[in-house]
């Protein structure tokens, strides 16, 4: 059997095979208030139909000022929830669990609003220059995290991921590119984890199943995080309790990457092996033979599948057919699938 459709579990939630969608921000919510569109509903729900054992939500934005744009989802209020509920008991009825990735996009956000960061460091010259938070701002962003769980637990979501990736708020917190801090919450890597490791807490409060986060396992820049220094925060994250790691990269500074197919990989492998923790990878992973390789020669646990399944719905049938697995087919669609 294709090691890339057996079952996998995270506390007591399985999935029924390794293909995971990746969060991807559709910049669609034209309202501008975070409420999901009719559209996500056809983008998500379809990825269910082709067999994605768990399918992520875009970036959603846990404060209103961190969205990325102000066309993205949101989980900052109370109103999100039934559009969000609805969404789960669709994407259910097709086998998919699911998962949604809470997100502040700090410095990063393109909006007409103040922004915020641990330090006043604009991104690049077409991004404004955030405010420095406060004290008062950190500890009212971790209890944003953490009302955002409990909402996420009343949509009825089976995974919560952090997003600590691609330069947004806590990826800003983590990096000593983008924190300059001089309190608690920034120096050594000890306090750079300081911020994640609260969210995690406070999450963990409102949420009693698995927790991944997504972090950039590289940051494409001399002076940013070592190897040494994501280990340590993988680590750190294991004795939290947080079930994966979600390895992406870069993001942090504007940067020069040679991207090429599975480039994200090898450092995603690292952390699993040397940390113990079980790793989702992602980057330009587009076969079925690929994503098998890596599943087989226990380099990541999920394959986290972006670009090719905006291409095709169907990747996982298509996967399976080049693996020579027979793929259940939704009972509407079996006479095309045979």
């Amino acid at each position: 059997m294709a090691k890339l459709f057996s079952p996998i579990t995270f506390q007591d939630v399985e999935l029924k095979n390794r293909i995971v969608m990746s969060p991807m921000c559709m910049y669609s919510v034209f309202k501008q208030d975070g409420i999901i569109t009719p559209f996500h509903f056809t983008h998500l729900v379809s990825r269910a139909v082709g067999q994605v054992g768990l399918v992520i939500t875009e970036a959603t934005a846990v404060q209103p000022e961190g969205r990325i744009s102000a066309e993205d989802l949101g989980i900052w209020g109370d109103e999100h929830v039934a559009g969000l509920t609805e969404l789960n008991e669709h994407l259910h009825a097709y086998g998919a669990k699911t998962g949604i990735q809470l997100a502040h996009a700090g410095r990063k956000a393109e909006l007409e609003s103040d922004i915020f960061a641990p330090s006043a460091i604009k991104f690049n010259d077409a991004y404004k220059v955030p405010k420095e938070m406060s004290q008062e701002d950190i500890k009212q962003t971790i209890d944003a995290f953490k009302q955002a769980a409990r909402r996420s637990k009343l949509a009825g979501f089976d995974i919560v991921e952090i997003h600590g990736a691609h330069g947004y708020l806590v990826n800003q917190f983590l990096s000593p590119l983008t924190n300059q801090r001089t309190d608690n919450y920034g120096g050594s890597r000890e306090n750079r984890y300081r911020f994640l490791s609260e969210i995690i807490e406070a999450v963990k409060t409102e949420w009693n199943g698995p927790i991944f986060v997504r972090i950039s396992t590289d940051e494409y820049n001399e002076a940013g995080n070592t190897m040494e220094d994501i280990l340590y925060f993988s680590s750190e994250m294991k004795k939290q309790g947080i079930d994966l790691i979600d390895c992406s990269s870069g993001g942090v500074v504007p940067a020069k990457i040679n991207s090429y197919p599975g480039y994200q990989v090898p450092r995603c492998e690292a952390i699993k092996k040397e940390t113990a923790i079980a790793t989702g990878a992602v980057g330009l992973i587009t076969s079925g033979l690929q994503a098998e390789e890596i599943v087989q020669n226990d380099r990541a646990d999920l394959v986290i599948i972006g670009r090719a399944l905006l291409r095709n719905p169907y990747w996982a049938k298509a996967a399976a057919d080049e693996l020579g697995y027979a793929l259940e087919a939704p009972t509407q669609y079996e006479r095309g699938w045979q």
